[in-house]
């Protein structure tokens, strides 16, 4: 076992152990006593709701987890890289659609047999606690469409990115880093008018009071906004939430309707704050910077290793291929978006606080934004208590009970 093999071997039993000793550190930071600020809100079979299902989620990841793992080095010790490329390499195609054809043959297996993951997930786990709202039909179209998507959209893109390292040199991360950079910032453009609606019914916010309070409030901080949408998330679970996505005049805002449902006015008012505070402070410039950074860095990494024959080596697979090096590079490259995973979700963690701030300032009463956040808590069952290295791990949003501490200091 070559050198590669060896760290790539120990990147991912390492991210494994990781993963299993923070899901089993937040098992043990569960805590049966109600946290005070949550007296009134959660009732003692609503939180111990909340505690099994932590408990059931755990449990499921580490299983969809430590299979994953298993699957991985099963296809590896047997020899299935080598065996799979000699296989796409037989139907001389050229490299480019041998290259579509390996990640496809890769891709394909890898779903179907997460395809069991997701329908557990849906329709035992989550309708066992109430959230499950999506029928057969929706899970199926969500499916298609998924498929279809990331066929049309995925291919184009590998296309490119295996034409510009079998045709342009030295000069091939550039120019794939020029192509994702274009691709990424079409898609954000896009995607909320065409893209999202094949998965999700946009509806503009009805005219009334909410409405109008709104638009009152975007207006008093200087916030275009053109779109104020409701989404049908009940179609699909009883969980809530918002987003703010777009860029320039597909700026747009949507609620779920269960939100909707379950808020006052002011709490929407205040949920609505805190998305355009994300824009406000810039967040969504910061992070497209971040990822455009990272595809550059990604990229140039990819063209040093795409030459090492031990890489291939490590894999049992003798002659050196893009397509192939395009899967060893992203296992290899396991522990660097580990770290850059961490350090990207205390990143977003800090956004939050940030716009939780914005709102609260903008607002002049941060107690909406804490009974909003109190409310959505108890409607996702979410966990109170969770333990700080699963929260360094895992967390984009900061746990409520911080982010109530914070809006209560301002």
């Amino acid at each position: 076992m070559n050198a590669f093999a060896v760290l790539i071997l120990v990147a991912l039993v390492l991210e494994y152990a990781l993963g299993l000793i923070g899901n089993l550190l937040n098992l043990s930071s569960l805590n049966p006593v109600l946290p005070g600020e949550f007296q009134g809100v959660y009732d003692e079979q609503k939180y111990a709701e909340s505690q099994a299902y932590t408990k059931a989620r755990t449990r499921f990841q580490l299983v969809e987890s430590t299979f994953s793992l298993l699957v991985i080095l099963a296809f590896w010790s047997l020899g299935g890289f080598p065996l799979l490329d000699a296989w796409v390499r037989s139907f001389e195609l050229g490299p480019i659609l041998t290259g579509l054809a390996f990640m496809m043959f890769m891709m394909v297996p890898l779903k179907l047999l997460n395809l069991p993951f997701e329908l557990y997930s849906t329709f035992v786990l989550e309708a066992r606690f109430g959230f499950n709202n999506t029928d057969a039909k929706t899970f199926w179209s969500d499916q298609f469409k998924g498929l279809v998507l990331g066929g049309v959209l995925g291919a184009g893109l590998m296309a490119a990115i295996l034409f510009f390292f079998e045709k342009t040199g030295d000069q091939a991360w550039l120019w794939c880093w020029a192509t994702t950079t274009v691709v990424s910032l079409v898609a954000m453009f896009v995607a909320p008018t065409w893209i999202m609606p094949l998965f999700n019914k946009f509806t503009a916010l009805d005219e009334g009071s909410l409405r109008d309070r709104i638009l009152g409030y975007a207006k008093s901080v200087s916030f275009p906004l053109e779109g104020l949408f409701v989404i049908d998330g009940s179609k699909r679970s009883t969980k809530a939430n918002a987003f703010f996505t777009g860029f320039g005049k597909n700026k747009r805002i949507a609620l779920y309707d269960t939100l909707i449902d379950n808020q006052s006015e002011d709490e929407l008012v205040a949920v609505v704050a805190h998305e355009i505070g994300h824009y406000k402070r810039k967040h969504v410039l910061q992070s497209l910077a971040i990822a455009i950074l990272h595809f550059g860095v990604l990229f140039f990494l990819l063209s040093i290793f795409l030459k090492e024959e031990q890489l291939f080596a490590a894999f049992g697979v003798q002659q050196i291929s893009v397509h192939a090096g395009l899967v060893f590079f992203g296992l290899l490259y396991t522990p660097i978006e580990m770290v850059l995973s961490v350090v990207m979700s205390a990143f977003s963690r800090k956004n939050e606080f940030e716009a939780d701030a914005f709102a609260a300032s903008t607002t002049g009463t941060p107690e909406n934004l804490v009974t909003a956040l109190k409310k959505l808590s108890t409607d996702n069952l979410s966990n109170l208590t969770p333990h700080p290295f699963y929260v360094w791990m895992h967390y984009s949003h900061p746990p409520v009970l911080a982010r109530i501490e914070a809006l209560r200091a301002h």
